[in-house]
């Protein structure tokens, strides 16, 4: 089985004129991330699904937020994502940039290989 999502790039298909699409890991590798990046109350007609990994971002950088953090994120995955089991997440405090950094290791359901993903989490404003 093959999953399919769209490309949250919006780029358009070459040749149908329509919106990308992603598939396989590319597809389940988006949609982590994209839970990851969600608040509450931002996904039309489903308030509870997000991680409001923005709201912890915003509190005093130490070990316990960036727990905290490693959690939600665990949280939000396991929920929310029946395509993947997480094998662990890593959160890290980069406090020159007043960033984390995030790596997450997981299987996608119908493979054998673990994927990872690696990005940062950083304040905007």
């Amino acid at each position: 089985r093959q999953f399919a999502d769209l490309d949250i790039s919006f780029q358009k298909h070459p040749t149908k004129k329509d919106v990308a699409m992603k598939f396989g890991s590319a597809a389940v590798i988006q949609s982590v991330k994209n839970l990851v990046q969600l608040n509450f109350y931002e996904k039309p007609f489903q308030p509870h699904i997000g991680c409001n990994a923005r709201k912890l971002l915003f509190e005093n950088m130490s070990p316990i937020v960036a727990n905290n953090l490693r959690d939600t994120i665990l949280e939000v995955i396991r929920n929310y994502e029946p395509r993947v089991t997480v094998e662990q997440c890593i959160v890290n405090a980069m406090y020159d940039d007043n960033a984390y950094s995030v790596e997450v290791e997981f299987f996608i359901n119908n493979q054998t290989a673990p994927t990872s993903i690696s990005f940062i989490l950083e304040r905007i404003r």
